[in-house]
């Protein structure tokens, strides 16, 4: 225990004399922003938060205190409360405690509706001081590790959540006013399937079998599809071992939806109007918002191109005249493309790679990507006219993919036979492919209706329209290396 906590122990032995050190309650009559609102003089005004400043200035001092909703001042004087109680509230309370105060509305010289206290008490003591005043938390790896600290902190960290919180409101809002209706799907399956991409393992102990963390809930909610429901989602957790980066964590918010009777094209319309609806109410009604100082404008119908002219735009590789693994390589050796090679195991991981390398990068504004090769996805329909070609498509903003959405394939036989496919590809190493999923097999085999799913990254949603520069940064606590007690030590 260092001095300054020593200090603030004493001051809470002074405390328990006059109270109950920890009171079980406070009963509060407004919150900080209600203040502004209120004529001088209304009495009886309770209210409470963290103590975040005070200015000792003889017998007349301010400070101020921070409760979810903003910071409202207050204000002490001797003259009403009394000597005593004017020394306990000015030289007992610490910056970081809980307080409780009554007092009565009235405006400073400067115009500032305040709170003059006539009555104070701790509710719980900061044991800590705070992250020093002016800059608190600057590392982010800190900010992430102790979210906490970061939200006492930062208004502006506090104002990216509260975006978080009126973005999410707004999907199940605008879904349930679509005829939607949400559902929820099991975070532990038995077979990792619905996406491509490596799951975390575990074991449950009372069945004695292995299960894997959801990568994805897209066959649970076909299933129910199948059961009958014609439109549903679910906003949840996904898990995926896979690598960290600006716009990956292994720990995320998924949005999917599947609407039965919907082809992709009935999607892309859905989701642009939702997308540009979402910026709106953000942004103040505009569609143009600032992201790390490049324009984004969501305004309008978006450009849409096809995946093969997009990878022959800048690659030069022609995805129409590749069917075979080894013709792709020796396309992309023809064109002298660096790809590392060597870490490809099957056609549709190598295509792609050649994508994420050479052209994801380079899609800045909000697009529609169209007509994926087959081999890409073994869960979406093909194309009627091409069926080399998926009935598919994704939305891109800022070389991140948004929303990847399909009309979904409803054969039995003809997924058995793509999943049977992506176990072979598993055998020869790809650690992402899908695996059999007989359960999901059978449902389809009692039939399925024509429908369509998609899937959109809320976190990497939420970073765009905040202007965060990394998904952890919208993220309460993001996936991180365990904090150590020496951490904040080491950043003052």
């Amino acid at each position: 225990m260092d001095q300054y906590q020593k200090i603030r122990l004493d001051k809470l032995e002074v405390w328990k004399e006059k109270q109950i050190g920890y009171p079980g309650k406070f009963d509060k009559t407004h919150k900080s922003i209600e203040i502004e609102a209120l004529d001088d003089d209304v009495a009886d005004i309770r209210l409470a938060g963290r103590l975040m400043n005070l200015r000792v200035m003889g017998k007349f001092s301010f400070a101020s205190i921070q409760d979810q909703y903003g910071k409202v001042q207050i204000a002490f004087k001797q003259d009403e409360i009394g000597a005593d109680d004017y020394k306990l509230y000015t030289k007992k309370f610490d910056i970081g405690d809980h307080i409780g105060v009554e007092g009565y509305v009235f405006t400073t010289n400067k115009g500032q509706k305040s709170l003059k206290v006539t009555k104070a008490m701790l509710l719980s003591k900061g044991i800590r001081p705070l992250p020093e005043k002016f800059h608190g938390l600057q590392d982010p790896e800190l900010k992430a590790r102790y979210r906490f600290l970061d939200l006492i902190m930062s208004e502006e960290t506090r104002a990216v959540f509260n975006a978080r919180n009126k973005i999410i409101k707004f999907i199940r809002n605008f879904l349930d006013d679509s005829g939607f209706t949400e559902v929820d799907t099991p975070i532990l399956q038995a077979i990792s399937s619905g996406a491509s991409a490596r799951p975390f393992e575990t074991h449950h102990n009372a069945l004695d079998i292995p299960l894997f963390m959801r990568i994805a809930p897209e066959t649970y909610l076909k299933r129910l599809v199948s059961g009958g429901y014609e439109k549903v989602y679910e906003l949840g957790k996904c898990f995926r071992n896979e690598g960290i980066d600006a716009s990956h964590l292994q720990e995320f918010m998924m949005l999917e939806w599947y609407a039965a009777y919907w082809d992709y094209k009935d999607n892309m319309e859905f989701i642009q109007k939702m997308i540009q609806e979402m910026v709106k109410v953000v942004n103040n009604g505009s569609l143009e918002i600032e992201y790390q100082g490049v324009q984004l404008d969501f305004s309008g119908d978006w450009k849409v191109q096809s995946y093969r002219d997009l990878v022959f735009e800048h690659t030069k590789v022609d995805l129409d005249k590749v069917n075979t693994f080894e013709e792709l390589v020796a396309a992309i050796k023809e064109q002298n493309l660096e790809m590392g090679l060597d870490k490809y195991v099957g056609l549709g991981q190598l295509i792609d790679g050649l994508y994420k390398r050479y052209c994801r990068p380079k899609l800045i504004q909000p697009m529609f990507l169209t007509h994926h090769h087959k081999e890409l996805v073994p869960l979406a329909r093909a194309n009627d006219d091409n069926p080399n070609v998926l009935d598919m498509f994704q939305v891109v903003v800022n070389g991140w993919e948004i929303v990847k959405a399909y009309s979904e394939l409803v054969d039995p036989l003809e997924q058995k036979e793509r999943l049977l496919a992506q176990a072979e590809l598993a055998k020869k190493g790809d650690d992402e492919a899908m695996r059999m999923e007989e359960d999901f097999i059978l449902a389809m085999e009692y039939g399925m209706p024509p429908m369509s799913g998609l899937g959109l990254g809320v976190e990497r949603m939420i970073a765009l329209l905040t202007n965060s520069a990394n998904i952890r940064d919208v993220i309460y606590f993001p996936s991180v290396r365990p904090p150590k007690a020496s951490d904040l030590e080491e950043s003052e």
